[in-house]
């Protein structure tokens, strides 16, 4: 079952296209992944599902129900989470003030406990700081709190612009396995990423954007044989 559907949207800033007839579909329960090198409409796409920036034209559906024209709020509300890059916390608020920061709509706050509960137990370290300022936090940290403040909304669908930014390798691999393992639970994910090799290693699909164009998609596999994506994104 489709759960996310982008058909040939177009969208950009003042008026300049960033990207141009881009259509996917991300399946309910699945792991996609959206590749590609820096500029070619991986963070505006994200931020097209999540109504950051409006649609020139196209559509985009969430459940079947049209989401492109709905407020931020709205589309939250819904069950669509989006983990901005460079995790965009409050540095002055504790971990804990931040995690409640994602529990505001009415569904969510019915659950707060509950979710808290789960996002210290996929990060048991936030939980030993859940009282420390999250600017005081070390990236991978912060990172984890941006995961788990999503995680507070109850979230159908997470949205993740470059987990993996200005993290060490070990981080990097520890962030990787908190996100399958949040799938597994039954969370779809639609993870934009640069490194390529380590975000198709975990999807289930992929799609490579180029120039604010999809130019190929396929399964996890698909792409990791294809000849075009190992030249141009896993040094092969």
């Amino acid at each position: 079952m489709a759960l996310l559907k982008l058909e040939s949207i177009e969208t950009g800033y003042r008026r300049t296209p960033v990207l141009k007839q881009v259509s996917l579909t991300v399946g309910e329960g699945q792991l996609a992944t959206l590749v590609g090198s820096n500029g070619s409409g991986k963070t505006t796409l994200l931020r097209a599902v999540s109504g950051m920036i409006r649609l020139y034209s196209g559509s985009i559906s969430f459940e079947d129900v049209r989401i492109d024209k709905k407020a931020s709020h709205e589309i939250v509300g819904l069950g669509v989470a989006h983990i901005p890059q460079g995790r965009q916390l409050f540095p002055k608020m504790t971990v804990e003030e931040n995690l409640a920061m994602g529990a505001y709509t009415e569904r969510a706050s019915r659950r707060a406990a509950e979710a808290a509960e789960q996002v210290y137990s996929l990060f048991p370290k936030l939980e030993q700081r859940r009282l420390q300022l999250a600017g005081t936090l070390s990236g991978g940290e912060q990172q984890m709190v941006a995961i788990g403040r999503a995680l507070m909304s109850s979230p159908r669908i997470l949205l993740c612009d470059e987990p993996s930014l200005g993290l060490a390798p070990i981080l990097v691999s520890k962030i990787f396995s908190a996100i399958q393992q949040i799938n597994k639970g039954g969370i779809t994910i639609l993870l934009v990423e640069q490194n390529v090799r380590s975000a198709l290693a975990i999807a289930h699909q992929g799609f490579v954007l180029e120039n604010g164009r999809i130019a190929f998609e396929g399964s996890r596999n698909e792409l990791m044989d294809d000849s075009r994506v190992k030249r141009a994104y896993l040094g092969a």
